[in-house]
């Protein structure tokens, strides 16, 4: 399998998808933590992928997306963008609104 065909299976895992720096428990990255905590205060069920642990996988992403930081959240296989983009969501309750609609709430 090549790696966007990687990447797409891991897209295709759960409504929600974020390739973050090191893991929910564990971010490994200022900005992975926080749009975890987002996640997280929203009640979302989501899949992580530890970019660290697939270099290829990690460069690959950055020209899937056209997106060139970490993390990458996306929903429903689409990209809605880094930390700066879900936190100001999460502000004025539109990521909460996303994820329902995702069907990614708990």
């Amino acid at each position: 399998m090549d790696v966007t065909e990687r990447i797409k299976a891991q897209l295709a895992t759960a409504p929600v998808v974020i390739f973050m720096k090191g893991t929910p428990d564990f971010p490994q990255c200022g900005f992975s933590a926080q749009t975890v905590g987002a996640l997280r205060a929203c009640g979302a069920k989501f899949h992580h992928v530890n970019i660290f642990e697939d270099p290829e996988l990690r460069e690959a992403l950055k020209r899937y997306s056209n997106w060139p930081t970490y993390p990458q959240l996306y929903v429903k296989g689409e990209l809605i963008g880094g930390c700066d983009i879900a936190l100001e969501m999460y502000h004025n309750g539109e990521l909460k609104t996303l994820l329902g609609e995702a069907g990614a709430l708990a």
